[in-house]
């Protein structure tokens, strides 16, 4: 068999990996699988485009002449259905099969859908796809009352969004404060208090016991019994990896495909990157990480060694009128030490966490320009040693951090 690559799922780990398997080698077959009608596009620009331009040809994480260029057989709208792992081929929803000689699994993830009665209503929308945007943008034009369930970061945008276009929203999260898992309480407290002053209502410690209507939506019904009106509603509260087509397969997985430092899976000669790969216990489902994935599997299922060094989860919002940047550790349990700038009333707040003179997390919100600097300080686990960290301000730490590069 001519040496082939095979790659399901044509997301930012896909298109990365690309890049790395050409790098070094030019020549072999690469076969890229997409269930989606549309060459690969960037989702993150997904719910922004729903107040602009959701063209498809706008969003394209490479141009169509891309793949040309780079020797890339990319199938469209064509789901893969099933691996034999025995005879190293896959079979696709219309039948065909596809021999290879190294795989890819990069089928990404898809938003949890919560087991809430009336879920499947008219007037109950996700986004995660193009088509969802599409949907949504398109069906929202005659709402008034949005109830938005979850308030992570891609419920907050797509309630931002909708506020834009003039619609009255509810945001409704079950924990009893926003984005818990990237923020402390107190940048927590200013989010919440940029998000309402917008005119956007917070529902915190709320649980949605029931979906209200008949042919459409009509609101809600919360755990207290409280009634809430609305005549449309987006959810947003967590991914799921696409591996469903694996569960007879003798690749392991857990929450995602299980991976080792080099994206490998528990067959030789398979790999896994982006949301759909676990990695000790975690799954981001974060661009950057996704990218890293990418370009260490790439480099591996052409025979160059690379190991995944863990790179820092990052998350990013600009909505509200608020800039906010969060990364890596950001649990007081976990530092030795903690520099903070806190000014609430003005929308600053800088807070870093610190274990044994180096740098593991950090929140900034307001001018996030000296974010990457962060983000390099925890990555090369930049040494502190000699800092009075009770002394120094949040300016002259980020000063050391560029000297000590």
């Amino acid at each position: 068999m001519v040496d082939k690559i095979i790659i399901i799922g044509n997301g930012i780990a896909a298109i990365t990996a690309i890049k790395s398997i050409r790098e070094i080698d030019q020549e072999i077959e690469i076969h890229l699988f997409g269930e989606e009608p549309f060459y690969p596009y960037n989702r993150v620009r997904l719910s922004k485009g729903l107040l602009g331009s959701l063209e498809e040809e706008k969003i394209l994480i490479q141009k169509k002449e891309w793949y040309e260029v780079n020797n890339v057989k990319l199938y469209t709208d064509i789901k893969v259905v099933s691996i034999d792992v025995n005879n190293k081929s896959i079979r696709t929803s219309k039948g065909d099969r596809f021999d290879y000689s190294k795989l890819l699994i990069a089928t990404g993830a898809h938003n949890f859908k919560p087991p809430i009665p009336g879920i499947d209503k008219s007037g109950v929308y996700t986004l995660r796809t193009l088509k969802d945007a599409w949907n949504i943008k398109e069906k929202v034009k005659d709402k008034q009352e949005i109830l938005n369930i979850g308030g992570g970061i891609q419920g907050l945008e797509t309630a931002w969004i909708l506020s834009q276009m003039g619609k009255k929203v509810s945001l409704i999260e079950l924990l009893p404060r926003l984005m818990p898992r990237q923020l402390d309480e107190q940048a927590s407290r200013i989010l919440e208090k940029a998000v309402r002053s917008h005119g956007i209502e917070v529902m915190l410690d709320t649980q949605v016991n029931e979906i209200l209507g008949e042919d459409k939506v009509e609101g809600i019904r919360t755990a207290q019994g409280q009634v809430i009106g609305g005549d449309m509603i987006t959810y947003s509260i967590g991914i799921r990896p696409n591996i469903d087509f694996l569960k007879d397969t003798p690749i392991r997985f857990n929450k995602g495909v299980i991976v080792d430092k080099k994206m490998g899976t528990s067959i030789e000669g398979i790999y896994a990157a982006g949301d759909v790969a676990e990695y000790e216990n975690e799954i981001y489902g974060l661009w950057n990480i996704a990218i890293g994935h990418g370009k260490v599997a790439g480099y591996n299922m052409v025979g160059k060694d690379e190991i995944y060094e863990h790179i820092v989860p990052v998350t990013t919002l600009s909505a509200f009128g608020l800039s906010l940047f969060s990364m890596g550790v950001i649990e007081n349990s976990k530092a030795t030490d903690v520099v903070l700038e806190d000014r609430s009333a003005e929308n600053v707040y800088n807070k870093v966490y610190i274990h044994k003179n180096k740098i593991i997390g950090a929140i900034v919100i307001g001018d996030i320009r000296h974010s990457p600097a962060l983000k390099t300080a925890i990555e090369n686990e930049i040494d502190l040693n000699g800092i009075h960290f009770n002394t120094v301000s949040f300016h002259e730490l980020i000063e050391i951090i560029k000297k000590r590069k």
